[in-house]
């Protein structure tokens, strides 16, 4: 299985989880720990409180003696609900109270002001040795003096609450990653559906590198060519219509107005004719416009295509063969569909022709560039201005003020640039002073 490419989402899913595992370890782990550290001895405020009691103890002791003492531990039991004991040296007891042999062996474990805490959860006893170096005061250690009297607080956020958290951000930026842009898309695809052929999801979801900016980019490019299509369709279809209306009229008028049988039924064949051509390419057109076949393509050889294109045209209009040269190598063989290429430069040379001159010449000339073939077909008549020369390629399209010979409807050149486009090819118009030069590209053999 082929793995998706460096800007699938795949790889931004597999962070983002990644990330969030990383994250969760370091909340139970690594601040975990970091919390334990921070925690694990007195802070200096605290161990000024401590000694400040064994300087209170130490004057009762000197001051007062054992009733002092006792004095002195019945005040920190009730002011702080301790225990905790002065001894001196030997571990003997200065108060009235002897020792207890649980207390005794309690003051093997006690720990200097300096040293851990100990385990969480547990309460530890410290000592803090009188100025004289031999008594002492051993205590436990106050619950509001513990500086891991909030560790539980801190743990039930770490393990729970930011993990919460946590799970809310990424899930805030998978939304923003992957919802938002399929909101984007319902929203226009049911504007779309709805009748706004101008929806588009544009370059705030196009732009994207991963599979929604390829179904953004396929979405907007689906868009555009509905558009397209529908706005072609409506456009030919009233385009169509008006035509149609020409010969009609001209056919009521004369069954209105001809007497002679003969003729009448002359000119009803005759404009029957006409109107089955129209309707025969505008369908054509209509069926490239919409279905975008895709032709089977073999190897054609252009020159003689070009032979059997003007020994008809000039047939059917008296032009010999010699006014429309072919200077092409003779082995000029491009890919594409034999048919579709013959009704393609069949339309472009009796474009041409009808356009030409008195005498004019249409000449078939190319040269190869790489793997494709530029075809080059060159009248010699007024050309056209440079604003209309992508206009003669829309259906029904004719400049007759600027171009003698205006019979025919408008739609040979667009079938032309649409048959070529089907083979892959690309068909354009350029003035060749004197002259239109019509200019296709297609892929050599």
């Amino acid at each position: 299985m082929n793995l998706p490419g460096r800007h699938s989402l795949l790889w931004r899913l597999a962070g983002a989880l990644a990330l969030f595992c990383l994250l969760l370890v370091s909340l139970h782990v690594d601040v975990g720990r970091e919390l334990i550290d921070a925690t694990s001895y007195l802070p200096e405020s605290t161990r000024q409180t401590l000694k400040g009691y064994a300087r209170e103890a130490e004057t009762t002791w000197r001051e007062e003696g054992a009733a002092g003492v006792d004095a002195f531990l019945q005040r920190l039991q009730e002011r702080e609900q301790i225990w905790a004991v002065v001894v001196d040296q030997h571990k003997d007891s200065l108060s009235s109270q002897t020792l207890t042999a649980e207390q005794a062996q309690r003051l093997d474990f006690v720990r200097r002001l300096e040293f851990p805490v100990g385990r969480p959860g547990g309460t530890p006893t410290f000592y803090i040795p009188f100025s004289d170096g031999n008594a002492r005061l051993v205590m436990e250690l106050p619950q509001r003096l513990n500086p891991r009297k909030y560790n539980e607080l801190w743990e039930l956020l770490l393990q729970r609450v930011l993990p919460a958290v946590l799970a809310v951000v990424v899930a805030v930026l998978l939304y923003r990653l992957l919802i938002a842009p399929l909101a984007i898309l319902r929203r226009q695809a049911a504007a779309l559906s709805a009748g706004d052929l101008s929806a588009r999801l544009g370059p705030q979801v196009t732009r994207r590198k991963d599979e929604l900016g390829e179904l953004a980019r396929t979405f907007d490019h689906m868009a555009e060519r509905l558009q397209g299509t529908v706005g072609f369709q409506r456009q030919l279809l009233r385009d169509l219509s008006h035509e149609l209306r020409t010969p009609l009229a001209r056919l009521r008028v004369a069954g209105e107005s001809e007497q002679d049988v003969e003729a009448l039924r002359q000119r009803l064949a005759r404009e029957v004719e006409e109107m089955e051509k129209l309707v025969g390419d505008a369908l054509e057109l209509v069926w490239l416009d919409t279905e975008r076949p895709s032709l089977p393509l073999e190897e054609v050889d252009i020159v003689r295509l070009w032979d059997v294109l003007r020994e008809n045209a000039g047939f059917e209009t008296g032009w010999p063969i010699e006014r429309m040269p072919c200077e092409l190598p003779a082995d000029c063989r491009v890919l594409g569909n034999l048919n579709g290429l013959a009704q393609a430069l069949e339309n472009i040379l009796r474009n041409a022709i009808r356009h030409s001159p008195e005498g004019g010449v249409v000449r078939l000339a190319g040269q190869r560039e790489g793997e494709q073939w530029l075809l080059c077909i060159e009248d010699q008549g007024p050309g056209v201005a440079e604003s209309e020369l992508e206009t003669i390629f829309r259906p029904f399209t004719r400049l007759s003020a600027a171009r003698p010979g205006g019979d025919g409807f408008g739609l040979g050149l667009a079938i032309a640039r649409s048959m070529i486009a089907t083979q892959g090819g690309h068909l354009w118009a350029e003035n060749a002073r004197p002259g239109l030069r019509l200019k296709l590209r297609l892929q050599s053999v």
